[in-house]
């Protein structure tokens, strides 16, 4: 059996959209719709705000699973989830 790890970015919460293999272009598409306001983009972990990287993502993603990751700025919001497929 393989395990295929995938990120779906939300607009908001409820909206999808897009479903990624990579978590670079997962963090990209979340960074772009994010960056719309006049505040920088933060993501919410461990109870606060943090100004998101890659490597960041990648640290907090690795060893969990279905876990969401929320990216915010004072104009928008996304989120992206980490799940996996089964084959």
């Amino acid at each position: 059996m393989t395990n295929i790890y995938i990120y779906c970015v939300f607009e908001g919460d409820q909206v999808l959209h897009g479903v990624y293999s990579s978590i670079k272009a997962a963090h990209r598409d979340a960074m772009k719709l994010c960056n719309q306001g006049n505040s920088r983009v933060y993501i919410r972990h461990d109870g606060e705000g943090k100004i998101p990287t890659v490597t960041m993502l990648r640290n907090i993603f690795k060893g969990e699973m279905n876990i969401k990751i929320k990216y915010w700025s004072d104009a928008k919001s996304a989120t992206i989830l980490k799940t996996r497929l089964r084959e």
